[in-house]
């Protein structure tokens, strides 16, 4: 059998099923590139952030600016862009990034839930159709005779849509789940490296703020000296 003749043995509610693996499908392909591309940079630009981080703060920002077509990219520049920010600044501006780009991450989610809540349900209703519409012109005189030889048949018809929407929810949670493992791998790389771009800018900013402390101490300290006062002689 074609999907035609599936579809049309399978009952109306073929159709929704059809409109579901549809779109099923589009979101995978869509999320499969979408991670793909993420996980082939990310690391790169990660490496590269901190690297520059750790002796040049301008290079960092560029570095980070560069990659900003990458969700990581965007996080760390979010931070790096602010001039002077206090260390409280910083992370608050990291914290901030990561709750948008994690958000963005999970697009298509609801999508696939939805397909995995409602494929199996419209098999079900698909199948109690189909009996339907097989038991409906028996009566009880026609037990036991010829009249009720394709009820097995168009029973086993129903039961189509059935398999066809465990089918696309069993499918649809796998790619889900792995797309779920994908977003929580990136949670913990986002925590990783804000976490070591924070450590990097409080280092500094402590550095600056003792070297201004000491210099500041210098100059309190410090103690003008006068000229020695010449006593006047008196000529006798």
């Amino acid at each position: 059998m074609d999907i035609r003749e599936i579809i049309q043995k399978g009952g109306p509610a073929m159709w929704p099923l059809l409109v579901l693996s549809i779109l099923a499908l589009g979101t995978i392909l869509e999320r499969m590139w979408f991670w793909t591309s993420i996980l082939w940079r990310e690391r790169k630009i990660v490496e590269r952030v901190l690297d520059a981080a750790e002796s040049n703060w301008q290079a960092a920002t560029e570095m980070a600016l560069e990659g900003r077509r990458q969700p990581i990219g965007r996080y760390l520049y979010a931070p790096l862009r602010l001039v002077n920010p206090d260390p409280e600044v910083f992370r608050l501006a990291l914290e901030a990034a990561a709750d948008d780009e994690l958000a963005l991450m999970r697009r298509g989610d609801k999508l696939m839930e939805a397909v995995i809540t409602i494929s199996p349900l419209l098999g079900l209703l698909g199948t109690v159709l189909g009996l339907i519409r097989s038991l409906r012109s028996i009566s009880f005189s026609d037990l036991g005779t010829a009249s009720v030889a394709g009820v097995p048949i168009g029973i086993g018809e129903a039961l189509i849509s059935t398999a066809a929407g465990m089918i696309i929810a069993i499918v649809s949670l796998v790619f889900y789940r792995f797309f779920q493992a994908l977003w929580y791998n990136q949670v913990r790389i986002f925590r990783k490296a804000g976490s070591e771009l924070e450590l990097l800018y409080r280092q500094d900013w402590l550095q600056g703020e003792i070297s201004d402390t000491l210099n500041n101490s210098d100059t309190s300290n410090s103690v003008k000296l006068k000229p020695a006062e010449i006593p006047e002689v008196s000529e006798k």
